[in-house]
């Protein structure tokens, strides 16, 4: 790329210069061709030697006074210009700007254009060309100055042969966004898979993970009923095997949540909505986690402050939802649970908000925390399971219902997930 920028740009300077000496070479060619035809006009094609004045002699040997015509007595300033026009401004140099005069052979001003004074005390920006009048421009110019001289100034003479380019440029330079867009495209696409691909090697080590823990479980609990002391004792019996079944049930929920996902991603979520009191789904929710709570001496505050609670929600996945919040919490959270529960209304939306005071989140999980199969980094934290997907579940079920999500968060002082769903 940088390359190809550094081509272009070589290729325009040379292009630049190839133009100004383009420029410089038309108008000092068809200046000398309006010179000529100048010459001719003024002096019949005769070839007039240097004006000095005297006395001569025609073919009637009549004595009279030699005085020589002018360009300026024949011509006014502006059919010179007409004529200088007709050969500079072309369909390559159409908009041309340019200054001219006349000089007798004594320097002094015969005729000039308007612009031509200012025009000629600029020598940094103006290119000046100065053509004698002769009969042809075949003819010696070792006396040139000898005779009138015709004076071209092109004003701002680079801004004029960049002017000339103009398409030229806007055209490369659409060449170059448009490698320039598909080199972006092309890397972004390169880095997007491969970070689709280090979460699908991360999805694939988690849901291993998952699977291999109960398998390892019942089969270990497979191998106790096989033991005849274990057979004998109906008690140990009903352990083992509750354990096997209890596995399964673990085995069938990862299963139900990838084919769940899998739908998901196919169509639209089915809803099938109920007025429910949303205040009675946190609490069942939470009753489901008390275990848990304990566990990690966990404190549950409660602050319920909707006047209004009563949501059209599917009681199915509306509860998945919170505990799928709830469970996040608890899963990222430090040695003890602090989990607040608040909410309140107005008159069209109820809001509940979540908050922890777990591990956090940095802007960039944040960011991403609603991606299918993304999860946060949790460093020497390894008792994190799960497969990155409840929080698209989460994201995915708030949308079918319409409402939204927001997600606050700060690395090492916890989160904070608040909802808003339309009320009844």
């Amino acid at each position: 790329m940088l390359g190809l920028l550094l081509l272009q740009g070589s290729w325009l300077k040379n292009l630049l210069e190839v133009r100004e000496v383009q420029l410089y070479n038309k108008i000092s060619s068809e200046g000398y061709k309006v010179a000529e035809d100048l010459y001719k006009s003024v002096y019949g094609g005769q070839i007039m030697r240097p004006r000095q004045g005297g006395i001569g002699f025609n073919s009637g040997f009549h004595l009279h006074l030699l005085k020589p015509p002018t360009i300026d007595e024949k011509f006014s300033a502006q059919e010179v210009r007409v004529k200088l026009e007709k050969v500079f401004v072309t369909k390559e140099w159409r908009n041309l700007e340019f200054e001219f005069a006349i000089i007798s052979p004594t320097a002094e001003l015969e005729m000039m254009s308007s612009g031509f004074e200012t025009a000629f005390k600029d020598t940094v920006n103006n290119k000046q060309v100065v053509i004698p009048i002769l009969p042809n421009s075949e003819n010696s110019l070792d006396d040139a100055a000898s005779y009138e001289q015709l004076i071209v100034i092109i004003p701002n003479y680079e801004d004029q042969v960049w002017a000339s380019l103009r398409w030229i440029i806007i055209v490369a330079a659409i060449f170059m966004m448009i490698i320039i867009a598909a080199f972006y495209v092309t890397v972004r696409s390169l880095l997007n898979q491969k970070k689709l691909s280090e979460i699908k090697s991360d999805f694939i080590n988690n849901m291993t993970h998952e699977f291999k823990t109960p398998l390892a479980t019942i089969s270990l609990a497979v191998d106790a009923i096989r033991n005849e002391k274990v057979r004998n004792n109906p008690e140990k019996m009903n352990y083992f095997s509750g354990i096997i079944k209890e596995e399964n049930v673990r085995m069938n929920k990862h299963v139900e949540t990838i084919l769940q996902a899998a739908l998901m991603e196919k169509q639209e979520l089915e809803l099938r909505k109920e007025e429910t009191h949303l205040h009675e789904m946190l609490d069942q929710v939470l009753e489901n986690y008390q275990l848990q709570l304990q566990g990690k001496n966990g404190q549950v505050t409660k602050l319920y402050n909707a006047k209004n609670d009563l949501a059209a929600v599917d009681p199915v996945h509306f509860g998945n939802l919170l505990s799928n919040l709830i469970d996040n919490a608890i899963k990222y959270s430090k040695e003890t649970i602090e989990l607040k529960i608040s909410t309140h209304s107005t008159n069209k939306q109820l809001i509940i908000r979540i908050e922890d005071n777990g591990i956090g989140m940095s802007k960039e999980t944040v960011k991403r925390v609603f991606e299918k199969f993304y999860r946060a980094h949790t460093g020497n934290l390894h008792n994190v399971k799960g497969f990155g997907l409840g929080m698209s579940y989460v994201k995915t079920v708030i949308d079918a219902h319409k409402g939204k999500i927001r997600v606050e968060s700060t690395v090492g002082k916890g989160s904070i997930f608040t909802i808003e769903i339309p009320l009844t």
